[in-house]
């Protein structure tokens, strides 16, 4: 129940007016807790395998509609995919699948990467703007990983994932944290193992990405590295709309 607790108590303190989580693993009914947020309404995408991926959405507003299937079989039974429209704009909170060491998932990756970019170039001749947002289970460049050169070939830092998130940003979207802080050390996920947190020995692999359309809209972005109680830190965007 203690972690329970402290979700509230960061959710209410943060009071965002949309929260996205990635890997849930439950279903709606298996939270024991209440979830004493009136203001928001709450949508899930759970996995049909139980304990395992998962995205959940808080929204203070109500979408206009809402899209849980990104149109693929092999994909839309591992609840990775949940799409809110708003009147400006396209959310969608991601959970990207992770190769898996010795890269025996990269093929199933890739697949998915490419069939996200296809619908969301679809998505895009709507004219609302983009925002997807989530864990990608990537870190794009070197400044985004702390030992670049040990891990060239490791699962979120191959270079087939890393010249995919390339590709996204050549067909005009943007990595919104890099808009405002190009500095080093800027991580969202740090393993469990050797301290790596308080040596800050992780990697930015959690984004909030927008079609550069949306650029003027967005004021600011950031990670809040010092909010505990996970192996990732929460990352968010502010927007003026």
């Amino acid at each position: 129940m203690k972690a329970c607790v402290f979700f509230m108590s960061m959710f209410k303190n943060q009071n965002p007016d949309i929260l996205c989580i990635q890997e849930t693993k439950a279903q709606p009914n298996q939270v024991s807790f209440s979830l004493d947020l009136p203001e928001y309404n709450v949508y899930w995408n759970s996995a049909e395998k139980k304990g395992y991926s998962g995205v959940l959405t808080f929204s203070k507003i109500k979408p206009i509609s809402i899209i849980k299937k990104i149109g693929n079989d092999d994909f839309d039974t591992e609840g990775r995919f949940l799409q809110m429209e708003y009147d400006n704009f396209f959310l969608i909170n991601l959970y990207f699948p992770n190769s898996q060491r010795g890269l025996i998932r990269l093929g199933y990756k890739l697949d998915f990467n490419k069939t996200l970019l296809n619908y969301i170039e679809k998505l895009r001749i709507s004219g609302k703007s983009i925002i997807l947002c989530g864990d990608f289970n990537v870190a794009h460049k070197e400044i985004d990983i702390k030992n670049p050169k040990s891990n060239q070939n490791n699962a979120g830092f191959s270079p087939p994932e890393r010249a995919w998130f390339t590709d996204l940003i050549d067909h005009g979207y943007i990595d919104t944290f890099r808009e405002f802080n190009e500095e080093p050390d800027q991580y969202t996920w740090w393993t469990y193992r050797t301290n790596a947190r308080e040596k800050n020995i992780g990697w930015r692999v959690d984004y909030f990405v927008i079609n550069k359309e949306f650029r003027e809209n967005v004021t600011s972005a950031f990670i809040l590295q010092d909010i505990m109680g996970s192996d990732h830190a929460p990352v968010g965007i502010e927007l003026d709309i």
